[in-house]
Parts: C-alpha cells; sequence; structure tokens
C-alpha cells in the first residue's frame, strides 16, 4: 500500500460518507448506539463541511479514499473531528498519519489542538495519548455517552527568519 495524504473537497463527500459510516460502526456496536453523530451526518453536511475553508485531509491509496479526518477551529483551538479509516486498513499507520497532517497543518492562530472519543475506546484513547494528547475532561455527549477530551498544545510558532 502506497499512502498519500492530500487535502479533501466537497466532491469528496461521498467517499468520506462511505469511509466515515464504516468506520464508526465499531464504535456504535461499542456503545450500543446506532445514532451517534458521525453515522447520521448527511451527505449535504459533510460536503458543507469540506467546503468551509477548514482543514481536512484524506489518505489515499492511489485514487482510493482509505482514511479522512476534518476539522473546527474555533478560536485559537481547532477541534480533530471525524477521523476515519477504512476498516480493512486499520491498524497500518493511516489513522497516525492523518492526525498527523491535520495536528500539522492547523491556522497559525491554533494554539491547542483538541479532540474526544469514547470513555470505553481503550484503543482509541492509547493511539491519541501515544501522538502526544493529554486528558483534560470528561463528559457526557449528545446521545449520552461517556466521552474523554484530549488535548494537545502546538509549540509555539516562530516566524520566518530571511538571510539577505
Amino acid at each position: 500500500m502506497s499512502v498519500h495524504i492530500g487535502g479533501l473537497t466537497p466532491e469528496h463527500a461521498g467517499e468520506v460518507m462511505t469511509i466515515q459510516r464504516a468506520a464508526y460502526l465499531q464504535e456504535a456496536r461499542r456503545y450500543g448506539a446506532w445514532d451517534l453523530p458521525p453515522l447520521v451526518e448527511t451527505l449535504d453536511e459533510i460536503r458543507g463541511h469540506l467546503g468551509d475553508g477548514t482543514p481536512a485531509f484524506g489518505a489515499f491509496d492511489g485514487a482510493r479514499l482509505i482514511g479522512s479526518v476534518r476539522s473546527r477551529v474555533d478560536g485559537d483551538r481547532m477541534e480533530v473531528a471525524r477521523l476515519s479509516v477504512a476498516p480493512d486498513v486499520q491498524g497500518g499507520g493511516v489513522g497516525r498519519l492523518l492526525l498527523r497532517a491535520i495536528s500539522e497543518r492547523t491556522p497559525e492562530k491554533v494554539q491547542v489542538v483538541w479532540l474526544f472519543t469514547g470513555a470505553e475506546s481503550d484503543g482509541n484513547i492509547r493511539f491519541y495519548e501515544s501522538a502526544g494528547f493529554v486528558r483534560v475532561s470528561e463528559h457526557l455527549d449528545a446521545v449520552g455517552i461517556k466521552c474523554v477530551t484530549l488535548e494537545q498544545k502546538l509549540r509555539k510558532r516562530c516566524p520566518e527568519v530571511v538571510v539577505r
């Protein structure tokens, strides 16, 4: 498998929806919650999100989309949203590539990258912690699932120095 990371556009919405739904089924089974937001998000909602200018990346194996990640920016904070990897390639490093891509390509004003996952999703929590995210809180989501919020503070960016 030869994976490359590229930007996503509204034209990728159908593929993103397919990957997202396949990836989140495991979480739905774990929690007995078939109405998780990633499973009920519409094609138009995904298309709108991909067209709003916030960072969104896909992992491609040739022309096939095998993973995706989106974000939401609020001031100096950016949420990593809907990190999804096709079930047949999970565990092969695709999620790590996507997480790195979204974390390294934040808008200039962003100082903190954050995300949340289910509190019983031990593998997800270990994955995010191994990528430098730290648990900061717990909450109940919109469907009543206990979730863990994790954050990563970005290193201060230094302005480029031009040598003449």
